[in-house]
């Protein structure tokens, strides 16, 4: 009787949430992120493609005390970024930053993957499924955290 009560409790308390408003997952958005505590140093090569935007390319990313303190472009595109507009390569937290944002803005599209430590592999956002260009994809890879 008990087990019955409090299961009674909890899909109404749920039903109660989800009535006020609370964020229900719908298709296309994952489940909060998993807790990850960006180091002091670390390197990783970020691949942003989709969209219209001006952060298109592949970077070697250096990071340190939560600041971006060196970006090397590994195609045309992305030299052309660092050379022009090098404070627009993201941190590994700034890319978190965006997901979340994009997640408490009711994006269409919020997806991540992320490695067993809780770093991120893969984010893709599409902030409105029925407008063009404005969906953004990264890819992390060769992540390391530098003693």
């Amino acid at each position: 009787m008990t087990a019955v009560r409090s299961t009674a409790r909890a899909l109404l308390a749920c039903a109660a949430l989800t009535a006020c408003g609370a964020p229900v997952p719908t298709a296309g958005t994952a489940p909060a992120r998993p807790a990850w505590t960006e180091p002091a140093a670390y390197t990783y090569t970020l691949t942003s493609s989709a969209g219209e935007r001006a952060l298109i390319g592949a970077f070697r990313v250096t990071v340190r005390d939560g600041e971006v303190v060196r970006a090397t472009g590994l195609d045309e595109d992305s030299r052309r970024v660092v050379a022009e507009s090098p404070g627009a390569i993201p941190t590994l937290a700034g890319l978190l930053a965006e997901l979340d944002e994009a997640r408490h803005d009711r994006a269409d599209v919020t997806r991540a993957r992320y490695a067993t430590d809780g770093h991120p592999l893969r984010i893709e956002v599409d902030r409105d499924e029925n407008a063009t260009d404005d969906e953004a994809r990264y890819v992390i890879s060769a992540y390391e955290e530098q003693g």
